[in-house]
């Protein structure tokens, strides 16, 4: 299953954005308002939950400076990724898009779509907030 979100300008040099994507806490303020949980673990990795839904471990397994940084999940029980692709717009101003992929079975894959691709947005649009 694959999940694209829109494709939204950030204030921010593609450098600085991949600086701030690879630096997991920076993700407690891109959070939708229900979340229900969020903790650092390690320097690269956090646990988070929304109201309803189960915690979910994501740790940077890759990062290419400055277009690319790649999220994963810590649990092989649900194995996905997310990844931020990033383009230079000009020296202050860049694209991402952020992409949702994982192996889920066709009942999964059914029941996760509609929360998933909201939290895409949810994550892109706060994206587009950031200083």
């Amino acid at each position: 299953m694959k999940i694209n979100s829109k494709k939204v300008t950030v204030q921010k040099s593609s450098q600085a954005l991949c600086e701030y994507l690879s630096d997991v806490k920076n993700f407690e303020a891109l959070m939708p308002d229900n979340i229900s949980k969020f903790e650092l673990i390690r320097d690269d990795a956090f646990v988070f939950a929304l109201k309803g839904m189960p915690e979910i471990a994501l740790e940077v397994k890759e990062v290419e400076a400055p277009h690319k940084v790649m999220l994963g999940a810590l649990s092989d029980k649900i194995p996905f990724q997310l990844t931020a692709n990033i383009e230079t717009i000009n020296a202050n101003t860049s694209q991402v898009e952020l992409v949702f992929e994982g192996d889920f079975n066709p009942m999964m894959a059914m029941m996760i779509k509609s929360p998933i691709t909201k939290f895409l947005e949810t994550l892109a649009g706060n994206l587009e907030q950031i200083q």
